[in-house]
């Protein structure tokens, strides 16, 4: 099983990645800045799973807003695709700076659309296979909204939007998208945003869910935005 997994080094990623290490026949692709996190997340997995394959992918999803692409994500078939990796600016709107709004709009919403596209010829087939885009409560059409997290919400807005239309857009060729907007997870990104808030989940907990999504959620749904936890 081919799983590519963005944002690998840290957080949630970083703990799908060992949840994944663990499931027989495992074929990882980890995206990350950082190349010496990675390595060492790539230690664990083999500690896990030492017959497991980790393909480490130092790269700054950035990048591929431009269409640049890691040459590493070289299998021919991909059954995962989790588009984790996230910026959170904690800045009322007045505050943010021009190169703000860009950057959180590259990572949270073009950088993931891109890979997306990158891949899709990947994906499909006689296999169905699963992108699942990570969302946030912030996106989520309806849901209570939080000062200084304007732009960040608009561009997990609009991760899920595309969800939904890429869902109807690819519905007859076994390809599934679904979008889980999160709520508050005790990650580093969170820490950094929000000094001193403890959230009510930690990383490993919801990398429990979103892994066993990944692999059986498209059965039951396809182009939907989850509110997790419920």
């Amino acid at each position: 099983m081919n799983i590519l997994i963005t944002g690998a080094s840290k957080g949630i990623g970083y703990e799908l990645a060992l949840k994944f290490a663990a499931i027989e026949n495992s074929n990882l692709f980890l995206i990350s800045r950082s190349k010496e996190r990675l390595e060492r997340l790539k230690t664990e997995c083999y500690n896990i799973n030492p017959v497991a394959k980790v393909t480490i992918i130092p790269f700054d999803i950035e990048n591929m807003v431009n269409g640049y692409f890691p040459e590493e994500i070289n299998c021919q078939h991909l059954d995962i695709l989790i588009n984790n990796a996230g910026l959170l600016i904690n800045k009322d709107f007045a505050d943010l700076e021009g190169n703000d709004m860009i950057k959180l709009a590259q990572v949270n919403f073009l950088a993931p659309a891109m890979l997306i596209k990158h891949c899709i010829g990947k994906m499909g087939g006689e296999k169905p296979t699963h992108v699942i885009n990570i969302g946030s409560m912030g996106g989520y059409q309806g849901s209570i909204k939080f000062k200084g997290l304007s732009m960040y919400s608009a561009s997990k807005a609009a991760i899920a939007s595309l969800t939904e239309c890429l869902a109807l857009e690819y519905k007859n060729k076994n390809i599934f998208f679904n979008c889980l907007a999160l709520g508050a997870v005790q990650t580093e990104m969170l820490h950094k945003a929000f000094p001193g808030f403890v959230a009510p989940i930690s990383a490993n907990e919801m990398a429990v869910f979103i892994s066993q999504f990944a692999l059986n959620g498209h059965k039951y749904f396809n182009g939907k935005v989850l509110k997790i936890p419920w």
